[in-house]
């Protein structure tokens, strides 16, 4: 990684880290048992059930009987602080959205990470206040997002353009968008003062749920087969050079998790929920969690073409410079790993 790239946001990752309380040691040691006395491995990921890969992995042990060690983890509310500590060297990997994927690629030339695998495709949406029964009725209202530049504050914006709608990154124009943390939202929405939000699983569930929201639009009705990539796996280029054999390790990891998610619904829901409720000190209700995990397919897939889609989504709405995609993806120890276990292969296309 460019040493330029490192210093710029090595501050900003600590202090999101040392903020969030969430950097902590799952194992034993900093060799930890991992191959070659290598500390452990560092996996960021966030406290959603569109990153039940993670949970699960990281809860099941499925992660640590591969990697020899339990990682360190990491969480955070939203890609770009994800981004940031993976730049900075804090982390190693982190499961992550796609756009915010796409301008880690775009700010290092290509230098510093790659896309070695899908998690989810599908569980966001738009929720509303009633009464507002489409796009018109959005002129003069606030919108939600997880953060300025995310993945779901691109998909909005980019939607609302589409239906003649402004909204600047100023928080000005037809709709104010305003970026903030998704467990905020919760309560702005219930307290009225935002008129809804585009957000991931479990939040959209528990908007609609909890707060009586309504489901303005699933965002699988905007994409084709209803599939698109909204968590993948992020790595670092130097860890991935450095410690090939752990990435092929993590990979496998990722499999396992994934087909123990798809075979062990109600478990998965269970250690997912658990696992919330550490990271949040309070689980999901019972329909709420049933409810978000029937919006999400779990795969291993990236959904390549939805990805390039969405760069060409935050190219068009200015959040983006054009960015030459070839090369982000490094699905080959993906592959190895899908062959080796007699599954189908996934494309960077």
């Amino acid at each position: 990684m460019h040493r330029g790239l490192r210093g710029r946001f090595a501050a900003m990752a600590l202090t999101v880290l040392v903020a969030a309380g969430t950097l902590g040691a799952c194992g034993d040691g900093d060799d930890g048992g991992a191959e070659g006395g290598a500390a452990p491995l560092r996996l960021g990921y966030f406290p959603n059930i569109t990153h039940a890969t993670a949970l699960v992995g990281v809860e099941k042990g499925i992660f640590a009987k591969h990697l020899g060690a339990a990682p360190k983890t990491a969480t955070f509310n939203a890609g770009p602080a994800a981004v940031e500590a993976l730049f900075s060297g804090a982390i190693d990997a982190t499961f992550v959205g796609p756009n915010p994927s796409i301008n880690a690629w775009s700010k290092s030339h290509g230098k510093a990470v790659h896309i070695i695998s899908g998690a989810a495709s599908g569980g966001v949406s738009l929720v509303v206040k009633p009464g507002i029964k489409g796009a018109q009725d959005l002129r003069g209202k606030k919108i939600a997002t997880p953060q300025l530049g995310n993945t779901q504050d691109v998909a909005l914006r980019y939607w609302l353009k589409k239906n003649g709608l402004t909204a600047n990154k100023d928080g000005s124009g037809d709709v104010k968008v305003v970026p903030q943390e998704n467990a905020q939202t919760l309560q702005t929405f219930a307290q009225g003062d935002i008129d809804g939000a585009w957000v991931p699983e479990p939040y959209a569930s528990r908007l609609i749920l909890e707060n009586k929201g309504e489901r303005l639009l699933d965002e699988k009705s905007l994409w084709p087969g209803g599939k698109f990539v909204i968590t993948n796996l992020l790595v670092s280029q130097e860890y991935e050079k450095k410690h090939p054999e752990q990435v092929k390790k993590l990979l496998q990891g990722v499999v396992e998790a994934t087909d123990y998610i798809n075979q062990n619904k109600a478990d998965a829901e269970k250690v997912s929920n658990d696992a919330l409720a550490k990271l949040s000190g309070k689980p999901l209700k019972q329909d709420v969690l049933t409810a978000a995990f029937k919006e999400i397919d779990f795969t291993t897939d990236p959904v390549a073409s939805s990805l390039v889609a969405g760069a060409r989504h935050a190219e068009e709405i200015g959040l983006l410079e054009k960015t030459d995609l070839a090369g982000i993806y490094n699905l080959a120890p993906l592959n190895d790993v899908l062959k080796a276990g007699g599954k189908a292969q996934v494309s960077d296309r």
